[in-house]
């Protein structure tokens, strides 16, 4: 009972914040195609940004379940918006909590809980992506830390990031047993960020390349035990996986909620075009779909929360539910006919978006094959 409290008290909290603050300015700030600082800055006031790390460390004391409804409502109201504080909350900061020095921690985590400060994930390469046995950025040895080198793309935040967790080769003879994750603040000599990407969907969510030249690092900016690295990204990789699925069911129900509005107002041969079973028929399956995501996503959720492994569920949750959403968006401009192309409305945002969440966690053929190897095919 504590907990399912906890959890309507969370999602009512932020749903109101969406619907207030995010939901009206959401076009406008589309549009604009800028970073959303002022929301985030609200959003950090919130708590937000330490939903996952305990109270005593600077947190808010929350857990997967949590995080997960706060990204569902945020991407309710804007994508952009919920896969910033997404990456606030797990990817960018995760390690920096577990493995950072007190120093790191008081000067760039905490700042980040407060949204002082905002942070970034360095894992995919121009050839390396899902194949991380292919990463080619060194973290070479030297008498007191390391010299990195290598170029990073596909950098979520990478063009506002104060910090960076970087994956780097530090032993090539030991492949994934020589992967390593360094912490390496933006203005250390010998980094650069390129200018952001120009995307097709959460424009204002800005992504580029990081290159690392020479860049010289302690060796306490390791974030973990040598030849860890991959052993730490599988401890949240399913927590990654959730929160993609999460993302996916509140574009799922933004897009389901418009084409029900639509399909009621707009009338064709005489009636609401809702009165016709083909446009029944899609919003049938729509609301079908996001259903099974929804219970796909918090069922994987209580697992981690549990202890309980679920690495096959969370990516049988991200893999329904993203192309769930992929599928809700493009019924969504169907619905909507020549409106659904037309930039005034949301439905064209949604399709958009819906792109983004394809890859976020494991292509989904990747995802597949791992599925079926867990079947027993």
């Amino acid at each position: 009972m504590i907990r399912a409290n906890a959890e309507e008290l969370i999602r009512k909290s932020i749903a109101r914040f969406v619907d207030r603050e995010i939901i009206p300015r959401a076009q406008e700030i589309d549009n604009k195609k800028e970073f959303p600082i002022e929301i985030l800055k609200q959003i950090a006031e919130m708590g937000v940004f330490g939903i996952r790390y305990p109270k005593e460390k600077g947190g808010a004391g929350g857990n997967t379940t949590l995080y997960c409804i706060i990204c569902e409502e945020l991407a309710r109201g804007l994508m952009s918006v919920a896969a910033i504080t997404a990456m606030q909350c797990l990817m960018g900061t995760n390690f920096l909590f577990h493995f950072g020095t007190d120093q790191m921690r008081q000067t760039y985590f905490y700042p980040a809980m407060r949204g002082e400060k905002f942070s970034c994930f360095c894992l995919t390469e121009p050839e390396a992506g899902s194949d991380l046995g292919a990463v080619s950025t060194s973290a070479k040895k030297t008498e007191d830390g390391y010299m990195v080198n290598g170029l990073k793309t596909w950098v979520t935040n990478g063009p506002i990031a104060d910090f960076f967790t970087v994956l780097c080769q530090t032993n090539p003879a030991k492949k994934f047993r020589g992967l390593n994750f360094f912490f390496i603040p933006r203005d250390t000599p010998g980094v650069s960020v390129s200018q952001p990407f120009e995307t097709l969907g959460t424009v204002t969510t800005k992504m580029s390349e990081v290159a690392f030249s020479n860049v010289h690092i302690p060796e306490d900016y390791r974030l973990g035990q040598e030849g860890q690295g991959l052993d730490n990204l599988m401890t949240i990789l399913a927590e990654i996986r959730s929160m993609t699925a999460a993302l996916a069911i509140g574009l799922q129900r933004a897009a389901l909620a418009d084409s029900i509005r639509y399909a009621q107002e707009r009338e064709a041969f005489g009636r609401p075009i809702g009165k016709y079973q083909l446009i029944q028929a899609k919003v049938a399956n729509m609301a079908t779909q996001l259903e099974a995501s929804r219970l796909m996503t918090y069922r994987a959720t209580r697992m981690i929360d549990q202890g309980i492994p679920c690495m096959t569920e969370a990516s049988m949750a991200k893999y329904f539910a993203t192309e769930a959403a992929c599928t809700a968006a493009d019924e969504c401009t169907r619905i909507f006919g020549a409106y659904g192309y037309s930039m005034e409305y949301n439905a064209q945002r949604y399709y958009r978006d819906s792109r983004f969440l394809l890859n976020g966690g494991g292509t989904h053929e990747i995802l597949q094959t791992n599925i079926a190897r867990w079947a027993g095919l």
